[in-house]
């Protein structure tokens, strides 16, 4: 199902036809296509070249693992994301390597990766939704993960799927229109709440 973006100003049709839905087909994701997503995440640009990102997932072609990490998905998660071929949570590091000190940039370049990811996904045809609805304390249980590193979100990957797979009030969501804040109420210039005259 296609969602394009109803935007002010033209954009490139990765970024329009980008979207989240919650309905994913009965398919694989291609290991060739995981790797590509994979990749694109690996040249995101980051802080220092830190890359303070961490991938964990799963592939329904491991039922098991992918459970698992299905468990670490918020229960309303759970319920339409167990329909996701390829389950991943993204953590960022949050220490700099180069010096020990705090790295307040890393849930942003964590961020830059996964924007990457998703719009490579797209490119291949494949959707991804993210979510904030993690259990953190559950992923670091789970994959023994190391002090330092924080939990950030979910992502559900795959191919888009049916709507009418799903209960009928996420379906409602997924039918529904997607909207956006117009550029003019956060982009200023001058003074804060001035949106500038090409706006």
């Amino acid at each position: 199902m296609d969602k394009p973006a109803d935007t002010q100003f033209p954009i490139h049709e990765l970024l329009s036809r980008r979207w989240s839905p919650r309905a994913f087909a009965e398919r694989s994701v291609e290991p060739e296509k995981i790797q590509s997503l994979l990749e694109a995440a690996r040249w995101a640009s980051s802080c220092f070249n830190e890359q303070p990102w961490v991938f964990l997932m799963a592939t329904i072609d491991e039922p098991a693992e992918h459970s698992q990490l299905l468990t670490c998905l918020a229960e309303g998660n759970q319920v339409w994301a167990k329909g996701a071929p390829l389950l991943m949570m993204t953590l960022a590091k949050l220490n700099f390597d180069h010096n020990g000190k705090p790295n307040r940039h890393a849930l942003h370049d964590v961020g830059l990766a996964v924007g990457n990811l998703v719009v490579q996904a797209t490119a291949m045809n494949l959707v991804v939704h993210q979510m904030a609805g993690i259990l953190p304390e559950t992923i670091c249980e789970y994959f023994s993960v190391p002090s330092g590193y924080e939990p950030v979100t979910g992502l559900a990957i795959g191919y888009s799927g049916d709507p009418q797979t799903l209960p009928s009030d996420i379906r409602e969501r997924e039918l529904g229109p997607r909207s956006r804040k117009r550029l003019e109420e956060f982009v200023f210039t001058k003074t804060w709440g001035k949106p500038p005259e090409i706006l």
